[in-house]
């Protein structure tokens, strides 16, 4: 998880830079991967918490490289917090 949470993850849909991954959430029973969970930007230089966070479900992650992650997503996907069925 630590390695995880030094790389950046970016949206191959729009090439946008999500930010870096923040937590990982794994189902408790199998010890799977569900999701990464990558904070959202700060709301006035980081005061007042955060916007929203990404949560990616693990089956929209394309490819995890050696310093990037890259994500198949869909904007409003992404904003939704939507899980894979």
């Amino acid at each position: 998880m630590s390695d995880l949470k030094q790389k950046e993850v970016i949206n191959i849909n729009d090439c946008k830079r999500l930010g870096f991954v923040g937590d990982v959430d794994f189902d408790m029973e199998t010890g799977c991967m569900i999701a990464i969970i990558v904070p959202g930007p700060g709301c006035i230089c980081g005061f007042l918490g955060r916007e929203k966070e990404y949560v990616i479900p693990f089956c929209d992650i394309c490819q995890v490289g050696s310093d990037i992650i890259l994500v198949d997503v869909k904007e409003k996907k992404v904003e939704e917090k939507v899980k894979c069925p």
